[in-house]
């Protein structure tokens, strides 16, 4: 953690006025690690459009990227005014902004579980595009009311159970992906994942001061040309899609996605909530690394950013991101957001990722996602209690359950066939506990945070919490927010048997406890006329308590 850095108390007489640099050379560092981050997800989401949906590449660059571009205008722009208000009432030079941009585990639910359902059905890129933009919409207005509720959530959830469902984000969603990209060609990724890790884990400096992330870029572009992994024809075809492209608004296409909202609801409550929820983790996290966020403010920006991108026709809701320790490690404060949303939004403006897309070899730039996943998952286990370690691993779990479930669905979808279609026992057969797996990840960020929060409870025996964080776990589970495949009534039935169960079993412990503590505190009867036994009072010895946030 980075040690503050601040004046005299502004009270004192004589003291110097506060003064918050605009940017430090730690912002650049963390300006290219984030604007790569951030680019490459964009990379992504433009080539699920035109490969998988088939939306016309003129509506691509010239309609859903300048949507994306104002979305990262609003949250990045906004974040860097939060971490400079921040800074200025805690005299602290050393605020590092909340990072911001398209949420990757939606942009590939969306995409695959909303629009290309409907694309296939219709045989229309365009009504798929306006389900889609529907579902964002939806779940911009379902972040904006977990900003009234995520900070009552985060205030009685323990750390470990909040920090350990964003490890198993990480560890599943944002490294997972990369590494498989990476080792595809380790030849030139490896290299550039050397430079981060010595650039980012340790105090050595690069020559002139250059910044670690674009050395390693470079580098790995470098490499990538050379050896011929990059084709010199792509570069001319892609040059032609330059152009500007300014967001419009797009209510008709709204109104009409809105028009089919029911079968929508099903994934969009739950993933709703996941987004709120995830950016109450990213919060937590950010204040383990010393900067104290409102929530509130956060998931406004969020919420504000999914509705306005929806209304101009993007289908891809942003988020705040993992990542805030890592970029403050790497030296980045307040503008390194903003200058990531302004530069991206103007290549999306000016209809340059096409460009960059064949510029640039993507074993080269996804490395970074990868120091994240590293960074983040470390943090989980370094900053909460010693004895929480278990809980942070029970929490972590059912985030790589369904990593794991969604990689064999696309396995059996590729070959032309389904889980159901193979049958249980086959499945079963050749060692696959699918529906176990399928039913620990549903709703993975929630279900890993009441299941740490349960374990983080019951190791500090404290029984009668981690009851009542079963008995929501019941409720979740029965109406399918945890654990089930879509949101109904009874949707995980004997799952939310088995919470009420060991509720039932935590209360019994807690009442347990609860007298079993009064009568050790109650003093033994004296006979009347009989006196007290003296006390001596001796020093308690010194003892670690460890206590849940």
């Amino acid at each position: 953690m980075t040690t503050a850095t601040s004046g005299p108390p502004k009270d004192e007489p004589g003291a110097p006025a506060f003064r918050l640099p605009f940017w430090v050379g730690g912002d650049t560092n963390a300006f290219f690690g984030l604007g790569f981050n951030v680019m490459v997800n964009v990379l992504t989401l433009a080539g699920l459009c035109l490969g998988v949906l088939n939306i016309p590449g003129s509506d691509v660059y010239g309609v859903i990227l300048p949507a994306l571009g104002i979305q990262l205008l609003i949250g990045n722009v906004y974040y860097t005014y939060l971490a400079r208000r921040l800074a200025v009432k805690e005299g602290r030079t050393d605020v590092c902004a909340m990072p911001y941009g398209p949420s990757v585990p939606h942009m590939f639910i969306v995409v695959f579980v909303i629009m290309l359902p409907t694309y296939l059905a219709t045989k229309d890129p365009i009504k798929a595009w306006a389900a889609g933009l529907a579902w964002s919409f939806i779940i911009g207005l379902i972040v904006l009311l977990g900003a009234f509720v995520g900070p009552y959530i985060r205030k009685y959830t323990p750390q470990a159970a909040m920090l350990g469902t964003l490890a198993g984000i990480s560890i599943a969603f944002i490294s997972m992906r990369p590494a498989g990209q990476m080792w595809e060609a380790a030849w030139i990724a490896l290299p550039v994942m050397v430079i981060l890790l010595i650039g980012f884990f340790t105090d050595l400096k690069l020559p002139f001061g250059l910044p670690v992330g674009l050395v390693a870029l470079l580098v790995g572009t470098a490499i990538g040309w050379a050896g011929g992994y990059m084709e010199p024809a792509d570069v001319t075809s892609a040059a032609k899609d330059i152009g500007i492209g300014l967001p419009t608004l797009q209510i008709d296409m709204l109104v009409d996605g809105l028009k089919e909202v029911s079968p929508l609801l099903a994934t969009a409550i739950p993933l709703g909530i996941y987004n709120f929820t995830e950016g109450m983790t990213n919060v937590e996290s950010a204040a383990v690394a010393g900067d104290e966020y409102n929530l509130r403010a956060i998931l406004l920006a969020d919420g504000t950013g999914a509705v306005v991108g929806a209304a101009l026709g993007s289908p891809f809701p942003p988020a705040v991101y993992i990542g805030h320790p890592g970029w403050k490690a790497a030296g980045g404060r307040t503008a390194y957001s903003m200058a990531t949303g302004v530069v991206i939004a103007l290549f999306c403006f000016l209809g340059f990722f096409s460009l960059l897309n064949a510029l640039l070899p993507t074993p080269a730039i996804v490395p970074i996602l990868l120091y994240i996943g590293l960074l983040i998952g470390a943090q989980a286990f370094q900053e909460v209690p010693r004895a929480h370690a278990a809980a942070v691993v029970l929490a972590l779990l059912p985030n790589i359950a369904s990593w794991a479930t969604g990689q064999m669905d696309n396995v059996l979808s590729a070959a032309g066939t389904s889980a159901a279609e193979v049958g249980d026992e086959a499945l079963a057969g050749a060692g696959v506990v699918y529906h176990g797996l399928k039913a620990f990840g549903g709703g993975a960020i929630l279900a890993g945070m009441i299941l740490g929060a349960i374990a983080a409870f019951i190791i500090d025996r404290r029984f009668l919490w981690a009851a009542g964080y079963a008995g929501a776990g019941a409720v979740l589970s029965f109406i399918g927010l945890v654990h089930g495949e879509e949101v109904r009534w009874n949707a995980a039935g004997q799952v939310s048997l088995g919470y009420l169960f060991a509720g039932l079993v935590l209360l019994g412990f807690g009442l347990r406890e609860y007298f079993t503590t009064r009568n050790a505190e109650a003093p033994d009867p004296v006979e009347p006329g009989e006196a007290a036994p003296a006390v001596t009072e001796e020093p308690a010895p010194d003892t670690e308590v460890t206590v849940a946030k």
